[in-house]
């Protein structure tokens, strides 16, 4: 018994460092990915505008 206990916060603390970095990385990637979406419409929208083909 004792022996499980020695063991209790390697493995709890591996396991919590391993889900908040997953956390981590998916935020920051959908952050990311978030901005680059925003950045291609901005990019879309006023290259259309600046087209001499465009009609309307």
């Amino acid at each position: 018994m004792l022996l499980s206990m020695e063991w209790f916060p390697v493995v709890f603390l591996t396991l919590k460092v391993l889900i908040l970095g997953v956390g981590m990385f998916f935020a920051i990637k959908w952050h990311y990915d978030k901005g680059k979406k925003a950045r291609a419409a901005a990019g879309k929208g006023t290259q259309e505008r600046h087209t001499p083909d465009s009609r309307g």
